[in-house]
């Protein structure tokens, strides 16, 4: 469904699986949002889960391939572009998935190498820069105050992001940061969670454009566009 576009609207190039996937379904409840409908949705009985996971859920299950940006040249334009880029890349093979930690974070991750994922998530950030425009300075002093590495402060500097290009990392975010003992009962619970789902074949069929509305609205699935190089 295409969402109306305004001056505070982001948008996101993301990988999210497909609705038939079980995936899709497991990863929505964890989270406690369908970012396909919007609708939320009971989560696990944990301890802390709805605080846990609230960034999280803002964002909806994904995986980046190009991060949220402000579109300079309106929503039809960028919807079109998307369209084009999804239709150039030919589909893949998803490794098996599982839950690791990362940085401190419980993510869904890929278990083995998967050089067409990292080419796509490459070629999203170059194609479709043009329709970005700059990030604001606060933003800018946001990401610095994380203490960016020389390199990460020339993709901030390129592409308004420092985590792209060989700083970037596959994964579905499931929390937020996480103390030790926190760790200790989420971990094993989302192992759970994901057990039998996580793991199974899957390919990437398409690209999906989620956009935001405002400062604090949740991320939604606009359209899905399917690869087809």
């Amino acid at each position: 469904m295409t969402r109306e576009s305004g001056p505070a609207m982001r948008a996101a190039i993301y990988w999210a699986p497909e609705l038939a996937d079980p995936l899709h379904a497991a990863g929505s409840a964890w989270l406690g949002r369908d970012a396909e409908t919007g609708a939320r949705l009971p989560q696990p009985p944990l301890p802390g889960i709805e605080e846990i996971t609230a960034d999280a859920r803002g964002y909806g299950l994904h995986a980046t391939l190009k991060p949220p940006f402000r579109p300079a040249r309106g929503y039809p334009a960028l919807r079109e572009a998307v369209a084009g880029f999804a239709a150039r890349q030919a589909p893949f093979d998803l490794p098996p998935l599982a839950v690791m930690d990362l940085k401190g974070f419980l993510a869904l991750r890929e278990t083995a190498p998967c050089p067409p994922l990292h080419a796509l998530a490459d070629a999203a950030v170059e194609a479709l820069d043009a329709h970005r425009a700059p990030p604001e300075e606060a933003e800018l002093a946001r990401r610095r105050r994380a203490g960016l590495s020389p390199r990460q402060e020339a993709l901030l500097a390129r592409f308004g992001y420092p985590y792209v290009k060989e700083e970037w990392r596959f994964h579905l975010t499931l929390t937020r940061r996480l103390a030790p003992g926190e760790a200790a009962v989420l971990r094993p619970a989302a192992e759970a969670h994901f057990a039998g789902v996580a793991d199974r074949p899957r390919r990437v069929e398409s690209l999906c454009l989620f956009t935001q509305a405002g400062p604090g609205a949740p991320f939604l699935i606009a359209e899905r566009f399917p690869l087809g190089g």
